[in-house]
């Protein structure tokens, strides 16, 4: 048994997780399948995912975050103690650090909601990141530097705009319209332009063919 340090995007689209010297470990759809009857998690993540639109009528399959932030609370704890298993039970971590990143424009209840659902999930410590810093670092930006650079972040439930400099966010702005708004005006467009009916992840992929 060993400890070591996570890192974990809690995405509205998706949840990633990355392990110190491996890389990314997990990257999985934010969504969870829900026996109404029990209130019994039927599956988590891909398989979840896969179930949406075709479940049983006792079964509701929900993405427990929005906009970037934590809309169940109870679910999205269960969502991350069940991806946290899936990882630390490949690696034997006894109780790891991890740092989150998260939307600038998040409120310090939504904070500790995160931190509450970590700590819960049997994580040591948890530190939050503001999503564009994150971001930015990630691309290999020199943050510490006495040099203005934009950071634009466009996730699933929010956008990020900021201007980091000295290894601070000099500036920065965040708005809840981001990949899912663009996946429901695709899904409209299809409708009314073409009467065609395709779901969000028909849409969700059809984008990313296009901007790829």
């Amino acid at each position: 048994m060993f400890s070591t340090d996570l890192a974990m995007d809690l995405g509205t689209a998706n949840t990633l997780i990355y392990v110190t010297e491996k890389g990314i470990v997990l990257n999985e759809p934010s969504v969870v399948a829900v026996n109404v009857d029990d209130n019994s998690i039927e599956a988590v993540g891909l398989e979840a995912k896969k179930m949406y639109g075709r479940t049983h009528a006792r079964v509701n399959t929900v993405r427990p975050m929005k906009d970037g932030v934590i809309a169940d609370f109870d679910i999205t704890n269960r969502m991350i103690q069940y991806f946290l298993k899936k990882v630390l039970s490949q690696y034997r971590f006894f109780k790891p650090r991890m740092v989150v990143g998260v939307p600038t424009c998040i409120t310090q209840v939504e904070k500790k909601a995160v931190i509450d659902a970590s700590l819960m999930a049997g994580i040591r410590e948890v530190y939050l990141v503001e999503e564009p810093m994150a971001a930015a670092i990630g691309v290999g930006i020199p943050v510490h530097r006495p040099e203005g650079n934009m950071v634009i972040d466009i996730g699933g439930g929010t956008t990020d705009v900021a201007v980091i400099s000295l290894s601070a966010i000099a500036y920065g702005e965040s708005v809840r319209v981001a990949g899912d708004e663009i996946d429901e005006c695709i899904v409209r467009y299809m409708r009314l332009q073409h009467h065609l009916n395709i779901g969000v992840f028909e849409a969700e992929r059809a984008k990313k063919n296009i901007s790829s």
